[in-house]
């Protein structure tokens, strides 16, 4: 048998090529589109990996990898995507620490003069509304020194105005924003973008911004390693005093200069934020160009045989899965930390927009319960910048399904007593549009918790009706094609009902 490697992209990606998880696109594709288009119209679909890229001779993409919370689960040797979050919280509280190694694959090639990003990456336009080719799947490694001993990994969004200069969005409350706009301000950061990562740490780049649970100085790489099973190899780079990661595919080497600049060039000429057009955002909105700290790059390096670009879509499957894991872990912990047992799963739906929500499903042991669950849902929108909607519902709910969640909320929801405001006037996040209105950046009216549980006392009320599903056995009744064809019939939710008889 052969044995699966996950610790780099492309050990994964051959992993995942036996399971019959990966399609190829052999014909030559524009980057201009046509890698998005054909990303989208796959959504939820297989891993693709695109061969021939018009304009980069031997460079290679990969999108839609993480696009399915079931194949995530495979490559982590989790049996139940379900209970993927709590590998991640164990990763969390376990880590296991980096190692530095000599010589490393993702420096085969190196570039340190006449850096020209664009022209040597392949990096794709998104939309006609796209203010540019902007780089997504890039993980930002920040070392010890400017994260209080630890070590962070993030994805943000890269343009590089020039060959080799580029903004970076990077603000409070986002570790990275932290890093460059408080405790650095006035400093030179080096930092490398790594890109084609071990999935490991794309995941643990994507998640999180719940620093209650992964404050400053935490060590995310240690998270990674604990998540693949074996250390994150980090290599010296070539031309800045810090680290990337050693599996990667390409790496940009560089600096965080004091100097601000706009996103784009649009934006700097209106001279307002928020106003011109950037790329797709995680909301589903077209994102809008601010000013950041300049990165300032100094070299690329890169694999020799046709390294793979990452190319995640922002609002897409991918993108979400990319952060609910983590997410969901960190939403676990707190509820936890308010009440231990009390929540026995969280659950983020696509719907919710990954930083937008999430739902907890309680089950209260005995009356004295009563109540804690609202102390979670308030924890829960304090915890997470600019949240905007956290559920409790009780055990018999699923909170995979949205329509059975839809059903909590229309039964057993009383808008005068049951939906919680959170604290008003303060910071929520900058993508959303919601909080842009009337020209104020990060304004934030507060989120709303419902509490769709049943009061202890009343439960006799809400006894769910149960048809006899557990009585019968289809298939004294139907042959197996016509069960088959029967049962694939069905939608999701009918699936729900009919599996436990509701």
């Amino acid at each position: 048998m052969t044995r699966k490697d996950i610790t780099s992209l492309r050990g994964t990606l051959d992993f995942l090529q036996r399971e019959g998880e990966v399609i190829h696109v052999e014909k030559e594709v524009d980057p201009v589109y046509e890698i998005a288009g054909i990303l989208k119209a796959l959504e939820g679909g297989p891993a693709v990996i695109f061969d021939r890229i018009k304009g980069y001779p031997g460079a290679r993409n990969v999108g839609n990898m993480f696009a399915r919370m079931d194949r995530i689960s495979k490559i982590f040797g989790v049996d139940d995507e379900k209970k993927l979050k709590f590998k991640f919280l164990e990763s969390m509280k376990t880590p296991i620490p980096s190692v530095t190694v000599s010589q490393a694959p993702c420096q085969e090639v190196v570039l340190d003069k006449d850096v020209n990003v664009q022209a040597t990456l392949p990096v794709i336009k998104h939309t006609t509304g796209d203010a540019g080719h902007i780089i997504g799947g890039g993980v930002q490694l920040v070392d010890e020194r400017y994260f209080r001993g630890g070590t962070h990994l993030s994805f943000n969004r890269i343009f590089f105005r020039a060959p080799n200069w580029a903004t970076i969005m990077a603000g409070p409350p986002t570790h990275l924003g932290v890093c460059l706009w408080v405790e650095h301000r006035r400093e030179r950061v080096p930092v490398t973008i790594n890109i084609g990562t071990p999935p490991a740490v794309s995941m643990i780049a994507g998640g999180g911004n719940i620093h209650m649970v992964i404050p400053t100085g935490s060590d995310e790489l240690g998270m990674a390693g604990a998540l693949q099973g074996a250390p994150v190899e980090i290599v010296k780079a070539k031309t800045v005093d810090t680290c990337c990661i050693a599996q990667s595919e390409w790496v940009i080497e560089g600096y965080f200069d004091p100097e601000v600049a706009w996103e784009t060039e649009e934006a700097e000429r209106i001279g307002k934020g928020g106003e011109a057009a950037f790329f797709p955002e995680w909301t589903g909105y077209m994102g809008r160009a601010f000013r950041f700290r300049k990165f300032q790059a100094t070299a690329i390096t890169h694999r020799r045989d046709n390294p793979i670009f990452f190319t995640p879509l922002a609002h897409s499957y991918e993108g979400e899965n990319l952060i609910i894991a983590l997410r969901e872990a960190c939403f676990y912990e707190v509820a936890d930390r308010v009440m231990p047992g009390l929540v026995t799963d969280v659950h983020i739906l696509h719907g919710l927009t990954v930083n937008g929500g999430v739902v907890f499903q309680v089950r209260k042991r005995r009356d004295w319960d009563e109540g804690y669950q609202r102390n979670i849902l308030s924890a829960a929108l304090g915890a997470s910048p600019g949240l905007r909607l956290a559920i409790a519902v009780d055990e018999d709910v699923d909170i995979y399904n949205a329509d059975d969640v839809l059903w909590a909320l229309v039964t057993r929801v009383n808008p005068n007593t049951d939906i919680l405001r959170g604290p008003t006037g303060g910071r929520g996040m900058l993508m959303q549009p919601m909080e842009r209105r009337g020209g104020g950046l990060g304004g934030f009216e507060g989120g709303m918790g419902i509490d769709a549980t049943i009061a202890f006392e009343e439960r006799p009320q809400f006894e769910r009706a149960k048809y006899p599903v557990d009585k019968v056995d289809l298939k004294k009744y139907f042959s197996p094609e016509e069960l088959a064809r029967a049962l694939h019939s069905q939608d999701e939710y009918a699936r729900v009902l009919a599996k436990r008889g509701w």
